[in-house]
């Protein structure tokens, strides 16, 4: 046996080294000292913690779909099966996967071509998360080095379905260049536009299965469908409930998933007066005979089911996207299989991509107080949230803006509930929303207190009652803000065309500053054509001495699909707010865009009636050709007119 002293093994290890540097060769003991380094930092960073649902796996995974996904994975190019060091995955977020390839020197971290697989940290992981890409968000770290200080890190997001990867970058654009927390690496991937766009559309392909299921199954009206979505919601906030609900007998999980409810509501400190306005409606659904009962496709009972499939597949987005109008969605997803003309009911629902257009006009600041007198399911307040969040600073600024700056009235139970329960799994703003009627003196009394300088707006539309006229509720909301606040509303085109009383009253009282001319089928399946009007508060539109400006925004880049309705199908829609919001804020003229009007009551408020023709466009083909259609037409109709006379 060989007697090694001090001196020679510091000798052997430094000569170790330099051949390690001379010919990039190492074996494999040296790499599990890598492994080692990935594996205490995972423990750092409490991802072994026994507090959250993070599972750490090594070279194998229990999820057969991971384990599909890698046979013939082997990075030789044999038809052996490979795997990465560390396969990371969360019951939260189970459409997520972070991996971690390991190399023992920062020689091997990456090749100048990315594809020698088994001799690099990077090219090996990048080459796992194409496999594994096809059918999970992948988070690809590849890690080199020999001691902690040393240790190279390279990080690449490969979002499901994607043709490549992209750098996973920080907030600043720059590559996350260390291991870092799993919070911190699901909300950098979750917030990649590809990602997000991806989540959200695999989010409405589950709301049509699950609205099919509600109905087959549940036996569910079409009221209590999306009552049910957002009670199940609330009830997954409570942790001991998320875990345990499988538990239960059917007829016991109605009972609790009805206990949790109130549990939370309860929790969430909403006044006494509005607690029963908020539970009530869910009462129903705690006793319906369909749920809680066992059948043999489902012997937990229908709600046993539906409960887990919203744990899976809806929770994680709304944990993570908080700006966006969940219950909403899948409200408006619903009311597009109900008979019947929504338009007749008054239920226009506004499109997410319009509530954060409405944010952006408004210009909010972190102190705003915004005002919502027909508040939906709170998509106006949500986007606002999100618009003024952003720009606090302190913990103390946010709390401010969610318990102060947002203000809603809905008078419909069921709508109201929905709306309290959009809050509510924020944890933010409930105290603030009232329910009942708008006019009430009562309420106008409530929501005068909290001095709102920004109003949002979109009407229950075509109501039979001259008194409940559009211009009637835009009138109200106006007169509830402060003098020299924003008030802005989407209303049918005729409120901006067709004479009507109001329309002068509105002048007397307040500035029209801009209106804008809307996408013919923004509210698809429901046909009605809208216009975007904004006000000044308090101060008369004759004293303001001012032009009126007026957009045409009816190309917003969304496009009717068969089974998805609009949506953003080629990722225009971030430029276009971006140029139209400069257009309006600058007061910018462009030939067929936008225009500069003075207007009375008398007048049209529409960019139609002033727009002037662009030209700048037309070649001397298309106008050759146009004038020959012309003549051709003008000819026909000649021979045609002298023959019938």
């Amino acid at each position: 046996m060989t007697n090694y002293t001090e001196s020679n093994l510091s000798t052997l290890v430094s000569d170790y080294i330099i051949n390690i540097e001379m010919t990039g060769e190492v074996d494999m003991a040296n790499e599990r000292i890598t492994e080692n380094i990935v594996r205490d930092s995972l423990r750092e960073l409490d991802y072994y913690s026994a507090d959250n649902d993070i599972v750490v796996e090594e070279q194998k995974s229990q999820i057969e779909e991971v384990t599909r996904l890698l046979k013939g994975a082997s990075k030789s190019g044999g038809v052996g099966r490979g795997a990465p060091e560390f396969i990371i995955s969360s019951k939260s977020s189970p459409d997520f996967l972070i991996i971690f390839e390991c190399k023992a020197t920062t020689k091997q971290h990456e090749s100048s071509t990315r594809d020698k697989l088994a001799d690099y940290a990077v090219d090996g992981v990048i080459h796992y998360a194409s496999r594994l890409s096809r059918s999970f968000n992948i988070i690809a770290v590849a890690v080199s080095g020999q001691n902690k200080s040393g240790l190279k890190v390279s990080s690449f997001l490969w979002p499901k379905g994607s043709a490549t990867y992209k750098d996973l970058t920080n907030e600043n654009g720059l590559m996350i260049d260390r291991i870092i927390p799993y919070d911190d690496y699901l909300r950098h991937g979750s917030f990649d536009p590809e990602v997000a766009k991806n989540r959200h559309e695999d989010l409405m392909a589950f709301s049509r299965n699950l609205h099919d299921f509600m109905r087959d199954h549940a036996k569910l009206t079409e009221s209590e469908k999306p009552l049910l979505v957002s009670g199940t919601l609330i009830a997954l906030r409570n942790t001991a409930f998320a875990k345990s609900f499988g538990e239960y007998s059917p007829e016991d999980l109605q009972k609790q998933w009805m206990h949790v409810i109130n549990e939370e509501i309860t929790k969430a400190d909403i006044p006494k007066s509005k607690k029963y306005s908020m539970t009530q409606p869910y009462s129903s659904i705690a006793v319906h005979p369909e749920l809680g009962k066992a059948t043999p496709k489902y012997p937990k009972g229908a709600l046993n089911e539906l409960i887990k499939n919203l744990n899976e597949k809806v929770w994680p987005f709304i944990s993570i996207y908080h700006d966006f109008d969940v219950v909403g969605q899948f409200y408006g997803e619903f009311l597009k299989y109900t008979g019947g003309d929504k338009k007749a009911l008054g239920i226009v629902l506004t499109p997410r991509h319009i509530t954060e257009l409405f944010a952006h006009i408004a210009n909010l600041r972190k102190d705003t107080k915004v005002l919502d007198i027909c508040a939906g399911t709170s998509g106006f307040l949500i986007s606002s949230m999100q618009q003024m969040v952003k720009q606090a600073i302190t913990e103390d600024e946010r709390e401010y803006i969610k318990k102060n700056c947002l203000v809603g009235v809905e008078q419909q139970p069921n709508m109201y509930a929905l709306a309290a329960s959009n809050m509510i799994l924020r944890g933010d703003g409930k105290a603030n929303l009232y329910q009942g009627n708008c006019f009430d003196v009562g309420i106008t009394k409530d929501i005068n207190s909290h001095k709102c300088t920004v109003g949002m707006l979109n009407p229950p539309y075509s109501q039979g009652d001259e008194d409940l006229h559009e211009l009637v509720f835009v009138k109200h909301m106006l007169d509830n803000l402060e003098i020299g606040g924003t008030g802005i509303a989407i209303v049918p085109m005729s409120c901006a065309i067709s004479p009507h009383p109001l329309r002068e009253e509105l002048l007397k009282h307040h500035t029209l500053e801009a209106v804008m001319s809307m996408p013919d089928d923004l509210f698809y399946p429901v046909g009605v054509v809208t216009c975007i009007m904004v006000f000044t508060v308090g101060i008369p539109h004759s004293n303001s001495n001012k032009k009126t400006w007026f957009g045409y925004w009816k190309n917003d880049g969304f496009i009717k699909t068969k089974n998805k309705g609009r949506i953003d199908l080629n990722n225009q829609w971030d430029a276009i707010l971006k140029r139209w919001i400069e257009q309006y804020r600058n007061r910018e003229v462009h030939p067929g865009e936008c225009v500069m009007e003075y207007v009375t009551h008398e007048d049209e408020w529409c960019a139609e009636a002033y727009l002037e023709t662009d030209y700048s466009d037309l070649s001397p083909d298309e106008f050759e050709h146009t004038m020959k259609n012309y003549v051709v037409f003008s000819l026909t109709n000649g021979i045609n007119g002298e023959e019938n006379d």
